[in-house]
């Protein structure tokens, strides 16, 4: 089935993450995900933070789409989380906070940095999602707390982990993304074998990976 034509705010977002270079395709030597699995295709979020222009874009876009978001304390994921949290704090005027993979083995030995508001309905912020596995352990950790964490934001999510995603929705998590895939391909100016290689992972990530 013919996938959806992206809505102007998400081919705004996928337009702008192509402008930046953070869309990249290389099967002979593949990325390594979070996850451990080889990808030949990544988008490295992490550049949003060097080009101003591009970074005022994507953050009016995550503006618009969080504006029917409840949420009052904003929360970054160590460590490509972290700024694109304080960002979106400032602009809505809101507490943050931010979340490691574990306990620091020093100082106080947190976990969690800043005030821990019990109670707070907390927006978790990172960069991007895979199969949503990190997201996961700082959801569980921002909860131990007895933080509200309902709702995930990410500049942008593969779609091809579904089962990840399926599990933090069974958990009360709604995913907020600005673009998936789908997206870049319907404006991002890469050639057929790029796509091809793209969407031979995408298709099926744990087998390519392995092959």
């Amino acid at each position: 089935m013919t996938p959806p034509p992206p809505a102007p705010s998400a081919r705004a977002a996928a337009a702008e993450l192509c402008r930046i270079g953070a869309v990249q395709v290389n099967a002979e030597t593949p990325f390594r995900l979070t996850s451990g699995r080889l990808s030949p295709v990544y988008v490295d979020c992490r550049r949003i933070i060097s080009f101003p222009e591009s970074r005022r874009i994507l953050l009016d876009l995550a503006e618009t789409l969080l504006a029917e978001v409840s949420f009052d304390m904003i929360a970054g994921g160590e460590s490509a989380g972290i700024p694109f949290a304080a960002m979106l704090a400032e602009r809505f005027n809101l507490p943050m906070v931010y979340v490691r993979k574990r306990a620091k083995e020093f100082g106080k030995g947190r976990r969690i940095e800043g005030q821990i508001r019990a109670g707070a309905k907390t927006l978790l912020v990172e960069d991007m999602m895979t199969d949503g596995g990190s997201k996961k352990l700082f959801i569980d950790a921002l909860r131990e707390e007895e933080m509200r964490c309902e709702d995930l934001f990410v500049f942008f999510r593969y779609g091809s982990f579904p089962k990840g995603e399926a599990e933090l929705r069974a958990e009360g998590v709604n995913i907020h993304a600005l673009a998936c895939w789908e997206d870049i391909f319907a404006v991002c100016d890469l050639d057929d074998g790029a796509v091809n290689t793209a969407r031979e992972f995408l298709a099926n990530p744990d087998g390519w990976s392995a092959e």
